[in-house]
């Protein structure tokens, strides 16, 4: 098909768009113009779904937060730490189901924790974005990555 020039997609709003935890708004792109958008998941406009699924080459779908992922990162970041005490902290706030919260709480305390995890958190969604524009064919131009 003809999607192939490059749009401009703002980054931040497919940041955003990665980074929503809430299983009842579901994200898209535009593949013509870039735009990101959302709508809750019981939308109730059949022509806005019917326009989604006949053009599904357009309106690409974000996929759900990743929270494996997540969890991953979050072990990996524990993993690293010199702190003991800091480390069997947050070892056991990762038991819980939703550990980023509690995670972020204890971390106030340790700016240069706090600043390490988000360096980590905002790689870890820059890599699934990147990841995902290039398996959905999508080339943009990158500034700031």
């Amino acid at each position: 098909m003809g999607f192939m020039h490059d749009v401009e997609i703002v980054w931040d709003d497919l940041v955003e768009a990665f980074e929503n935890v809430d299983p009842e708004t579901v994200y898209f792109l535009d593949r013509e113009t870039g735009e990101v958008f959302s709508v809750p998941i019981d939308y109730e406009d059949d022509d806005f779904w019917e326009e989604i699924e006949e053009n599904e080459d357009r309106y690409l779908q974000i996929p759900d937060f990743d929270y494996d992922q997540e969890r991953q990162l979050l072990h990996e970041f524990i993993k690293a730490m010199i702190n003991p005490s800091l480390k069997s902290l947050l070892e056991r706030s990762l038991m819980g189901k939703r550990p980023f919260g509690r995670l972020e709480e204890i971390l106030s305390f340790y700016p240069e924790e706090t600043e390490r995890l988000i360096v980590l958190k905002d790689e870890l969604i820059a890599g699934r974005i990147r990841k995902w524009l290039a398996n959905s064919d999508i080339f943009i131009t990158d500034d700031h990555h």
